[in-house]
Order: structure tokens, then C-alpha cells, then sequence
């Protein structure tokens, strides 16, 4: 667990969202002609729109250029989708001074090493259940479920169970 403390449920005003191995199980499935595929779970989705409709801000950093992303997170109305992102930490800074938001105030879920220095940036970092081991250690707080398999709606969940005063 990591040790600096974690910004309460309740104070969360954004969240981020990696892409592959957090809304998708990570696996990247290509056709002949060279097309990517990939799965999203509709519970992860309709947290996302419990959360948006609870006025909880949401955006999704991807490293990868993705369609799929792109019809996916469109269809749920997410207004920040930044793909082909190289540097999430710079994705983040543009994205709180845009909406006047302390990072402070935000989380994130990832699975993955490149994105420690994102978990570091915000004040509560989740990380899925499958998540390499050594962000699964940084992680305030670690999901029951893999990614793509429910674990961002665990987190809609916390967050929306600590804003309802539920603990």
C-alpha cells in the first residue's frame, strides 16, 4: 500500500481512466487486415455514467490509438479521451488546469508500471486486481476485480458510496 495517504472517496472531482488492461482486460485482438478489437464490460460502463451523473468529472488517458476506444468512450459520453498519449503526467497537468480542478482532488486507475508517475500525481490511485505487482504496492487503493472484468465499477462504486455518506 503505498504510504503517502490517500484523499478521501468523497473529494474526488475527476477521475482518470487508463484504457488497456483497466476498461479492457488488456488482450488486443487483430483481424486479417490488421484491425484491433478489444472487450469493454457494460457494469464498468454504466459506472462511469453513475459517476458522471453524480458530477464526477471523468477522462481516459491511452497510450494506444484505438477506434474501438474511441466508439466505446464516445458512446458513454466521456468528453476527455486523450489516445497516442505518450506523457500521462502532462495529459493530467493540461487537463486540471483546464478544468480548474486540484489533482489533489482526482484518481486514477492503471495496471501498469508506466503509470506510476500518474498514480504519484493524484490523491487516490487504484489499481486493478490483475495490475503489475509493483503498482498493485503503490496503489492507495486495489479493486476485487482484473481489468475490463468489473474493477472500474468497483471504484464508481467506493466513490459513490462515500459521497452518499456510506461507508
Amino acid at each position: 500500500m503505498n504510504a503517502r495517504k490517500a484523499a478521501r472517496f468523497e473529494d474526488i472531482q475527476l477521475l482518470i481512466l487508463d484504457v488497456d488492461g483497466v476498461l479492457t482486460d488488456g488482450r488486443l485482438y487483430f483481424g486479417g487486415k490488421g484491425e484491433a478489437l478489444k472487450v469493454f464490460h457494460v457494469r464498468d460502463g454504466h459506472g462511469l455514467k453513475l459517476l458522471m451523473g453524480a458530477g464526477v468529472q471523468v477522462a481516459a488517458f491511452s497510450g494506444r490509438r484505438s477506434a474501438a476506444t474511441a466508439a466505446r468512450l464516445r458512446e458513454l459520453r466521456v468528453p476527455t479521451v486523450v489516445q497516442g498519449c505518450s506523457d500521462k503526467l502532462v495529459a493530467l497537468q493540461r487537463l486540471v488546469k483546464r478544468l480548474k480542478v486540484d489533482p489533489l482532488n482526482c484518481a486514477c486507475i492503471v495496471d501498469d508500471t508506466p503509470d506510476l508517475p500518474l498514480m504519484s500525481a493524484v490523491g487516490l490511485s487504484a489499481a486493478v486486481a490483475d495490475a503489475h505487482p509493483i503498482v498493485r504496492s503503490a496503489a492507495h487503493w486495489v479493486a476485487r476485480s482484473p481489468g475490463g472484468r468489473g474493477a472500474v465499477r468497483e471504484l464508481c462504486d467506493a466513490i459513490l458510496r462515500a459521497r452518499a455518506g456510506d461507508r
